[in-house]
């Protein structure tokens, strides 16, 4: 039984009052007293309002369940399709253009393009890591992982290989920061003289390129460049293994990488109840006081982990620079359906968790407002507001924000939030959930696997689905993505905001990485997700390849490459001329994928994980990748495609391979022969019920099945 304790007419689990009043309040400037009147006005007052807003979701969705059977014999007629949505308010018409008026937005979010880190807040080593991948070892990228075309090799250092990192190396120095008629693979030393940088008494093709040293300019201990707004730090150590082989010294060349980063409240965790919330909130709070720790053993010795320094630096005018040493933090808030125990209102119900995330997030913020040297230099808070359907949603974050500032004392429109593309009504009428909040919008993105899975959800009536790899090759695709940056680029979101694009989720695959996520930048992104600081790294020399901000120029010089048009066009599978084998292996293959994920998740609470797929292939998978399989799943089956009976069969099945993939987890509890355990349960309700999950989310599931175990345990 949880303890609760009342503040103003709310009962609270007590762990959370007690993180709230003993640790997060405290140089605030906010008294217990406000903040809690604050948070019961917010929950009795917006939480109605919430629940209109899922209500009609629901009534919208049930309309268009409704059309889509009336109209099932016939061909699909795309103009009635379209009139239907916009007489039920699902499609809204487009206003005038505007842009817009966000104030006070970092560099990092508003002028520097790299890569975007996305990680479970309720990890404190993940979340360091993820913090401090501001700056990356391009050696230690090259060495670690296959971008070089082959896997790291076992065992010592090898020094064949290493050769070929530092020449690997020396070509994107030659590509980034040419030198005149000469090249850094011949280059025995670096200097600075009169404010310039000099390579053997050669200067940089682009003096401007020079950014700054440490250490005497004669002799550099590290000299700092930049192009296309990313910094690369050359470190230079005759005593160090490798700059004691390298003809000028050069033992490392650091690559600013991940330049933001999301801690991540929803779907990466597994954040079910006040315990839960409270670690989350905890180290999100020692990121804004800058004192978050996480200890872990590393070869028989503990080591303290903690949020790297500034770097300091004599820029070429010989005035002292700093340059952050950690990435600008985003918080991403849960979207607007879930509810969470943590709070019950006046009638006993659970509190909309979002309200929760909105005031508790933002007041813990307030501790980076009041010091030097934090997250924000401009004085802003960062969140990240996902899975909202339309404008209306939208303007509802937008008032929820409003109040949250009166409550807290802060001025209008310190918070920015970050609108996440990936909900159909969403990308149907952009441009107008942009207006919504023009004030306050830092942030838009694409993410096909959320979309993917609203895309079936909202049309589940309309036929069975295209298999999972076809579906990415449908022309909705194409068209979510284009229309997504010209409606950014239109709305004046460059050099103001972050366009976004979405992961990569083979973290083991970096050289494919390499040759394919370069199309982000290449489409306007000026910013994308990777799954780690070694990607994050890597990514990297992607932004220095592409100039964003001029690919952006050219692209509003150009117009709207896409149209909503293309984006009602539903990815359904047009020949359904399937074989039992295809039918089998897509069912058995999106079965392992959530088996994978929902046993972590309920067994263990881990909402995001590296989970081998049905070739033993790591994939990162999160709610995200879990809500595509299991409406696949529950299409195919709604459609009569597969029988029950064969879904069962197949997450048996699967449910074995998924016991032998965690066979070395000492924490993992194996699904068969039984089936009977809560993590299987959960995963046959997603799918089997797929149908009835509101929007096809499977929080509702997962958060009961956790539960459930939680209070068994």
């Amino acid at each position: 039984m949880t303890e609760r304790a009342e503040r103003n007419g709310l009962q609270v689990d007590r762990r959370l009052v007690e993180f709230v009043e003993s640790r997060a309040l405290p140089g605030t400037g906010v008294k217990a007293e406000a903040f809690w009147a604050g948070l019961a006005e917010l929950v009795n007052d917006f939480g109605p309002q919430n629940r209109a807003l899922l209500d009609r979701r629901g009534e919208m969705q049930e309309k268009i369940d409704a059309w889509h059977i009336a109209n099932r014999d016939r061909p699909h007629d795309h103009e009635a399709y379209k009139a239907f949505l916009a007489e039920i308010g699902y499609l809204l018409p487009e206003g005038g253009d505007f842009e817009i008026e966000t104030q006070n937005v970092d560099p990092e979010i508003a002028s520097v393009p790299g890569p975007q880190l996305v990680v479970p807040i309720t990890n404190a080593r993940y979340v360091l890591n993820a913090a401090n991948a501001r700056w990356g070892s391009l050696y230690d990228a090259f060495y670690g992982t296959d971008a070089m075309g082959s896997p790291a090799p076992l065992g010592g250092y090898d020094r064949g290989r290493g050769a070929r990192v530092v020449a690997r190396a020396r070509v994107f120095l030659d590509e980034a920061f040419a030198l005149t008629g000469t090249s850094h693979a011949d280059a025995r030393r670096y200097h600075v003289q009169d404010g310039q940088l000099l390579v053997d008494d050669v200067p940089l093709a682009q003096p401007e390129k020079f950014a700054g040293y440490r250490g005497n300019p004669k002799a550099p201990a590290a000299v700092l460049l930049r192009n296309n707004g990313l910094h690369v730090e050359l470190v230079f150590d005759r005593a160090h293994a490798i700059g004691a082989r390298d003809q000028a010294g050069l033992a490392d060349v650091r690559l600013e990488s991940a330049v933001s980063a999301i801690m991540d409240c929803e779907d990466s965790v597994a954040c079910v109840d006040g315990e839960d919330k409270v670690q989350a909130y905890d180290n999100w709070l020692g990121l804004m006081k800058g004192d978050l720790e996480a200890k872990l053993d590393k070869g028989g010795k503990t080591i303290t982990r903690r949020l790297s320094p500034d770097l300091e630096f004599t820029a070429p005018d010989g005035s002292a620079g700093t340059l952050k040493g950690r990435a600008l933090l985003w918080v991403r808030n849960v979207g607007h359906l879930m509810t969470n125990p943590a709070v019950l209102d006046e009638q006993g119900d659970e509190a909309f968790e979002g309200l929760l995330d909105a005031l508790i997030t933002t007041m813990v913020a307030m501790h980076d407002l009041q010091r030097d040297g934090g997250n924000s230099t401009k004085g802003s808070v960062y969140v990240v507001k996902p899975k909202m359907h339309g404008p209306e949603e939208v303007a509802f974050a937008d008032r929820i924000f409003d109040k949250v500032e009166e409550i807290l004392g802060l001025p209008r429109h310190t918070v920015k939030i970050g609108i996440m593309d990936e909900e159909r009504r969403t990308s149907v009428n952009l441009k107008e959930c942009i207006r919504a909040a023009k004030h306050r919008v830092a942030f838009i993105n694409t993410g096909f696997l959320d979309r993917t899975g609203d895309e079936i959800h909202t049309s589940m009536e309309a036929g069975p689905f295209s298999r999972k790899d076809f579906i990415k090759r449908k022309g909705w695709i194409g068209a979510y993505e284009n229309l997504n940056v010209d409606i950014g680029l239109e709305c004046g979101l460059s050099g103001k905001a972050q366009i976004g694009k979405g992961m990569w989720a083979m973290p083991d695959q970096m050289a494919a990485m390499l040759e394919q996520k370069i199309e982000h930048p290449k489409a306007g992104a000026n910013c994308a997700w990777v799954p780690s600081p070694t990607a994050a790294t890597l990514h990297a020399l992607h932004y220095h390849k592409i100039d964003v901000f001029a690919v952006q120029e050219k692209l509003k010089a150009g117009g709207r490459r896409a149209h909503v048009d293309g984006l009602l066009d539903i990815p359904l599978a047009t020949f359904r001329k399937w074989t039992p084998g295809q039918i089998a292996r897509e069912v058995e293959n999106n079965a392992q994928g959530i088996l994978g994920y929902v046993v972590r998740w309920i067994d263990q609470g881990v909402g995001c994980s590296k989970v081998p797929d049905i070739n033993d292939v790591g994939l990162m998978e999160d709610r995200a990748t879990c809500r595509i399989s299991a409406q696949a799943l529950a299409n195919w089956l709604h459609h009569g495609v597969v029988s029950e009976a064969e879904v069962i069969a197949a997450l048996q099945k699967m449910a074995a391979v998924v016991d032998r993939q965690n066979a070395d987890d000492p924490a993992y509890t194996p699904m068969a022969p039984g089936f009977d355990g809560l993590a299987f349960k959960a995963a046959s309700d997603l799918v089997l019920k797929g149908r009835q999950q509101p929007s096809g989310y499977t929080e509702p599931v997962l958060h009961a099945r956790r539960l459930e175990l939680k209070a068994a345990s």
